[in-house]
């Protein structure tokens, strides 16, 4: 500090001496102020060396001082230092004796207190078990007691199947040794059928036959005699608003073989035409005897018990049909009066039923009751399945847990001595 206030008075004073000397005489003053202003720089050079060669000396003095306070400290440090460590030591093994006691005394504690628990959690899970093991039982009896009771009723309605089915059966091989005979002997019932009488006999029986095979006995009645005094082979009882039916038994078989063991085109022809008139006489007699309003149906049915003439009239006499039609009659063959018949029976089963809704409907909500009831006690049995599964795996934790718990304490690992080694050491710090 002071060597530049130094310089800066030299500086100043040299300026001050060269503007004195720029007004009496310039050159010279110009030489001895160059002469002055270099011995005033070697003079400060001079100084500045040697400052600087007193600073170097008394840092270097300084620092030698430092060095040896410094290391005098570190000594008593270190002393102290090894003296504390030798306390901690001696405190650790002190501290660490007195926490295995604890940990040892804790642990038997712990020990009882787990075992008397598991025993106690044995005890209540054998008691819920039992509770279960009963509560299951007697839902899985009374479970039982429905399913045998609903079997029962099926194996019966089974049973009763079985010997309906075993009846048409019978039935069937009845009607198949029938067949058999009658093949046998295919002449005489053509021989047979050549008689009108008989051919309208075999009409009659072939239409019982197949309606008592369909129908209910009082969905029908055969011979059956009209408010106008005709008596129709069949009557079929049918529901309102269709009413009574009559069914009669035709069958047009002499214009038939005519037409087709005619010996000339001119021979067939007129067999034709006398097969039509007798079919639409057949139609005509059908629709004035069978039909009378407010008795029966506004239509009635002509069966013909032979597929072929019925097979023909619809294929190559498209205008007899058209006339049954208008006459509200409709011709029908063995195979299409099954149709009809089986449409009747559909029909007056579906009246039956209505007529038995209220039945059935009352029935329905009973077994829906007994069906909620029955959800809502499988739901309960589930629920209790559920409970005891979800208390077994309980128990397993908890047993696991306990394991777990007795090797840790076997191998002095517990959490308390973690935390307590972790306090000696802070406090050692």
């Amino acid at each position: 500090m002071t060597l530049e206030i130094l310089l800066i008075v030299a500086v100043l004073v040299l300026l001050v001496v060269l503007l004195a000397m720029q007004f009496k005489q310039p050159a010279r003053a110009a030489r001895m102020l160059e002469q002055q202003h270099r011995a005033m720089l070697g003079d400060l050079h001079d100084g500045l060396n040697k400052q600087g060669d007193r600073l170097i000396a008394a840092q270097a003095a300084e620092s030698e001082r430092l060095r040896a306070a410094v290391g005098e400290e570190l000594r008593t440090t270190r002393d102290a230092v090894n003296a504390l460590q030798a306390k901690q030591d001696l405190l650790r093994s002190e501290m660490l004796a007195q926490t295995l006691a604890k940990l040892a005394e804790q642990g038997r504690a712990d020990q009882e207190l787990i075992q008397n628990s598991f025993r106690n959690a044995t005890q209540h899970l054998a008691t819920s078990i039992e509770t279960l093991s009963k509560t299951v039982d007697a839902r899985l009896e009374q479970i039982g007691g429905k399913v045998n009771e609903r079997l029962d009723e099926g194996f019966k309605k089974t049973n009763e199947t079985f010997v309906s089915v075993m009846a048409r059966l019978a039935t069937i091989d009845e009607a198949q040794k029938k067949i058999d005979g009658l093949t046998t002997n295919v002449v005489s019932l053509q021989e047979l059928l050549g008689d009108k009488r008989s051919r309208g006999a075999f009409g009659e029986v072939q239409l019982e036959g197949l309606v008592r095979n369909i129908l209910a006995p009082q969905a029908y009645e055969m011979q059956y005699t009209l408010p106008n005094g005709s008596r129709a082979d069949c009557v079929l009882k049918l529901p309102e608003p269709t009413g009574m039916v009559a069914v009669d038994s035709k069958f047009p078989l002499e214009n038939y073989h005519r037409m087709f063991d005619a010996a000339s085109p001119a021979e067939k022809l007129v067999a034709e035409r006398q097969f039509k008139a007798d079919v639409k006489k057949h139609v005509e007699d059908i629709a004035s005897k069978y039909i009378i309003p407010n008795v029966t149906s506004d239509g009635a049915v002509m069966f013909i018990p032979a597929e072929a003439v019925f097979a023909e009239i619809h294929a190559h006499h498209s205008d007899v049909v058209d006339y049954a039609m208008q006459r509200r009659v409709w011709i029908v063959s063995p195979t299409t009066l099954m149709a009809v018949l089986n449409t009747a029976r559909a029909v007056m089963k579906d009246v039956e039923t209505r007529k038995q809704v209220h039945i059935i409907k009352d029935e329905l909500g009973k077994l829906g009751k007994e069906f909620g009831r029955f959800d809502e006690r499988m739901k309960k049995l589930a629920d209790h399945i559920r409970q005891a599964h979800e208390d077994a795996q309980d128990v397993h934790t908890t047993s696991q847990k306990i394991s777990k718990r007795f090797i840790s304490i076997e191998q002095v690992e517990l959490e308390h001595t973690a935390s307590l080694s972790k306090g000696i050491t802070e406090i050692d710090r």
